[in-house]
């Protein structure tokens, strides 16, 4: 909550819980942390505010009693002090800070009192990198194997609707290994295992392309060992990448409509992979399908 009080005065009322830890606001012209003057307070027995001067991602760029705000006067309620980010409670004598562990960026037009709230920074971005990704590998992916696997009756049909439906998705799966690449590049985000299993499935979907332009004849005494090589590596390369978009929905924090979107397209396709058994077990065919 915010308002104008007074000719260039605005009180500022945000409130979190006491969690032993500091909670600051910041301010910028051009909307990034870095450059930005914050009023930084914390509660408990030492509780205080400091205004600090934002010149780095580093703690040692971070200067305390430093900044263009004036803070006309400020109050530190039981349990609630002004907030905006989140971190571990610093010390004296230096009090320098440490990464903030959680955060929320807004613009404010001071003029029209109007202001836009993204739960993120690179907000569009983080949404390409994760709608690229579950569509590419999460959704098209898996939509080739049950074509290449359920409609080789409607030769040639089938295969260039699976190779067509493979090449989007690697394409768009690709598009999103390197929007976050980017995005990392820009928030200096720290997930190795992410970035791992990422770079894995790329390099298995590039062995993949690989293996379609090395296939043998169909009369050659190598398919066979071809065949087993590109559904093994097909089935690992999916279950990898459906782990890693689940895993990037939990870093990036994101809704739980992120979860539940990406889970029902996942169980629609389990459903047809799995009514496709059936009815091929019956003998009814596939054509439904």
């Amino acid at each position: 909550m915010y308002k104008q009080i007074e000719t260039q005065v605005w009180s500022f009322v945000l409130s979190a819980s006491d969690n032993n830890g500091y909670i600051a606001i910041g301010f910028s012209r051009q909307g990034s942390m870095v450059g930005s003057s914050a009023i930084v307070g914390w509660g408990g027995s030492n509780r205080g505010i400091k205004q600090y001067y934002l010149g780095g991602q580093d703690s040692s760029l971070v200067d305390p009693d430093q900044g263009n705000l004036v803070v006309v006067r400020y109050i530190i309620c039981y349990n609630a002090v002004i907030a905006h980010i989140q971190g571990r409670l610093p010390f004296s004598p230096d009090f320098c800070l440490v990464q903030h562990d959680t955060m929320v960026s807004t613009t404010i037009n001071y003029l029209s009192c109007d202001h836009n709230k993204s739960s993120q920074p690179y907000s569009r971005l983080r949404r390409s990198h994760g709608v690229l990704n579950m569509l590419g590998w999460g959704a098209l992916m898996p939509i080739g194997v049950i074509v290449a696997r359920y409609f080789k009756q409607f030769d040639p049909i089938w295969f260039y609707a699976h190779t067509s439906i493979q090449s989007g998705g690697f394409i768009l799966g690709l598009a999103g290994v390197i929007c976050g690449l980017v995005l990392k590049d820009r928030i200096k985000a720290d997930v190795p295992t992410y970035k791992s299993l990422g770079i894995v499935v790329l390099v298995l979907g590039g062995l993949q392309v690989t293996a379609f332009l090395a296939r043998p004849d169909k009369a050659s005494k190598l398919r066979k060992y071809w065949n087993w090589y590109h559904h093994g590596l097909g089935r690992v390369m999916i279950a990898l990448a459906v782990a890693n978009v689940f895993y990037g929905i939990h870093l990036g924090n994101a809704e739980n409509e992120w979860n539940a979107g990406f889970g029902v397209v996942l169980a629609l396709l389990c459903i047809v992979e799995l009514l496709n058994c059936v009815l091929g077990f019956w003998g009814f065919g596939f054509e439904l399908f």
